[in-house]
C-alpha cells in the first residue's frame, strides 16, 4: 500500500480557514522552508544591519542568507554599499565567515584579487594583457539605508514599494538620529522554531501579560486588544478612558512635531510589509526599562524631552522599537524550518559612555529576558504544531488580527511569486 502523497504548498495555503491559523506542514516541511526563504529572503527588501554595523570607512559586515553571503561595507566616501561575498576570480568567499572586520581593500584568501571598497578591481596577478578588471568588479546588491536600518534585497529588480517605507519611516525616525549611535549592545539566539512562528509571536501581545514580567512594566495592556464581551462596565470606562489618555498624550506629541499615527501597509497587495506607530509607554513613558524611566541619560540625537514613548516599526521579518534614549532593533533570518536565527541590538548615542551615561544591565535586562521569554514560547508552540494530532485553532480577532493579515500577506506573497 503506498503511502498518502502530501499537500502541495498551495493545497496548504487554500486550507486554512479564514480567521484561523496556518496547518501545521507549513512550518516543518523543508520544501516548504526552501520556498519560504526563495520568496520571502530573496525577493523582497529584508533588514540585514545597522548603520551602527560598519560606522567607519572601511568596516565590512557580512551576513549570511542561506546559501548566499552579502557584505555590508562603508566605502571610503562614508557611503554604505551591499555586495555579494564572491571573489570575481573562482568564487572564494572574500570573508570567510558572517561578522565584522575592518579593511583597507577587500582581499580575497584564495589568489588575493584585491578589491577597492566601491567593488571596483584594484589589483589581479598574472591574468595577462588582455584581462579587463572593469568586468570583475565585486557584484552589488541593492541596498537601502532608513535611519540605522539597513536593508538589501538579492532579486535582480527590488521591490519598488520600500520607497513608501522610506517615506513613512524618515520623518519619525528623524528625531532621534538613528545613524548617530553605536551598538552597545548585541545579542544572537537561535530559535528552535520555524520563522514565521517567530514572527507570529512578536505579532502578537496575547501572551504578554502571563509571559514577559519585564516587558509588561511598560506596556499598556489595552494597546494590544480589548474584549468588551463580559467586561464589567468599569472595566469599559476604564478602557474608554485610556483611550482618551493615549488621545490626548498623541496630541501633544503631534503639536510638538513628533509624529504618532498608526501607518500599516500590511494587505495582500504590498510587497513591503511594515506597520508603525507611536505608542504611549507606561508610568513615566520613557523607555522600556523596569522602572519606565532612561536607561541613558544621554539621550539620542539633540533630544532633551525624555517622554517621547516608543516608536515602533514591523517588518515581516524584524522589529524595533526607538525611544528617546535607546533603540532595539531585532531581525531574524531562517536557518531550517526549525531553527531561526535572531540578532537584537541595542543602539545609544555614538558619545553615550558605559557606566557613566548608562549601565549595561539596566539597558538591556527586560529585552534580554523577553527574547529567551519568546525562544522558549516558539519551540514550544513548534513542537506542538508538528504534532499529528494539531489542528489550527481561532485567532482571536482583538489581539490577534495582526496574525491573520501576516497569514492572508503570506499566502498572497507565494501566489504573487507562483506558488
Amino acid at each position: 500500500m503506498s503511502a498518502p502523497s502530501l499537500k502541495t504548498h498551495r493545497e496548504l495555503l487554500d486550507s486554512r480557514e479564514p480567521g484561523f491559523g496556518m496547518p501545521g506542514a507549513l512550518f516543518g516541511r523543508q520544501d516548504i522552508f526552501e520556498t519560504d526563504v526563495e520568496v520571502f529572503f530573496r525577493k523582497l527588501w529584508i533588514l540585514v544591519a545597522v548603520t551602527a554595523d560598519v560606522p567607519e570607512p572601511g568596516d565590512v559586515y557580512a551576513v549570511d542568507i542561506g546559501k548566499e553571503s552579502i557584505l555590508i561595507v562603508r566605502d571610503d566616501d562614508e557611503n554604505i554599499r551591499a555586495f555579494r561575498n564572491i571573489c570575481r576570480h573562482r568564487g572564494s568567499r572574500l570573508m570567510k565567515q558572517a561578522g565584522k572586520a575592518s579593511v583597507g581593500m577587500l582581499v580575497c584568501p584564495y589568489h588575493q584579487w584585491t578589491y577597492d571598497l566601491d567593488g571596483s578591481l584594484r589589483h589581479a596577478t598574472h591574468m595577462g594583457k588582455d584581462f579587463n578588471a572593469k568586468c570583475r568588479s565585486l557584484i552589488p546588491v541593492h541596498v537601502k539605508v532608513v535611519g540605522a536600518h539597513v536593508f538589501v534585497c538579492l532579486a535582480a529588480e527590488a521591490p519598488e514599494d520600500i520607497a513608501k517605507l522610506e517615506t513613512v519611516m524618515t520623518p519619525r525616525f528623524a528625531p532621534h538620529q538613528m545613524q548617530r549611535t553605536r551598538i552597545a549592545h548585541e545579542m544572537s539566539i537561535i530559535e528552535n522554531g520555524n520563522w514565521k512562528l517567530v514572527m507570529e509571536n512578536n505579532r502578537e501581545c496575547y501572551h504578554c501579560g502571563g509571559t514577559h514580567p519585564e516587558l509588561t512594566l511598560s506596556f499598556l495592556a489595552h494597546d494590544f486588544g480589548f474584549c468588551p464581551d463580559g467586561q464589567s462596565d468599569e472595566a469599559i470606562q476604564d478602557y474608554e478612558q485610556y483611550l482618551k489618555r493615549n488621545a490626548a498624550r498623541k496630541d501633544e506629541w503631534e503639536k510638538d512635531g513628533y509624529v504618532c499615527e498608526l501607518f500599516e501597509s500590511l494587505d495582500e497587495s504590498v510587497e513591503t510589509n511594515f506597520r508603525t506607530q507611536r505608542l504611549v509607554i507606561a508610568g513615566d513613558c520613557e523607555s522600556q526599562t523596569m522602572d519606565t524611566r532612561v536607561a541613558s541619560t544621554k539621550l539620542l540625537g539633540n533630544l532633551e524631552r525624555r517622554d517621547l514613548g516608543d516608536v515602533h516599526m514591523w517588518g515581516h521579518h524584524s522589529w524595533t522599537h526607538v525611544m528617546s534614549d535607546h533603540a532595539i532593533v531585532a531581525y531574524i533570518l531562517p536557518l531550517a524550518p526549525d531553527k531561526t536565527l535572531v540578532r537584537t541590538v541595542w543602539l545609544v548615542h555614538e558619545d553615550a559612555v558605559e557606566g557613566v551615561d548608562y549601565d549595561l544591565k539596566r539597558l538591556t535586562e527586560v529585552w534580554t529576558a523577553t527574547t529567551q521569554q519568546d525562544a522558549e514560547l516558539v519551540a514550544n508552540t513548534h513542537a506542538g504544531t508538528q504534532d499529528p494530532g494539531y489542528i489550527p485553532g481561532p485567532y482571536s480577532r482583538y489581539t490577534e488580527a495582526p496574525l491573520d493579515q501576516f497569514a492572508r500577506w503570506y499566502d498572497a506573497r507565494l501566489k504573487a511569486h507562483g506558488v
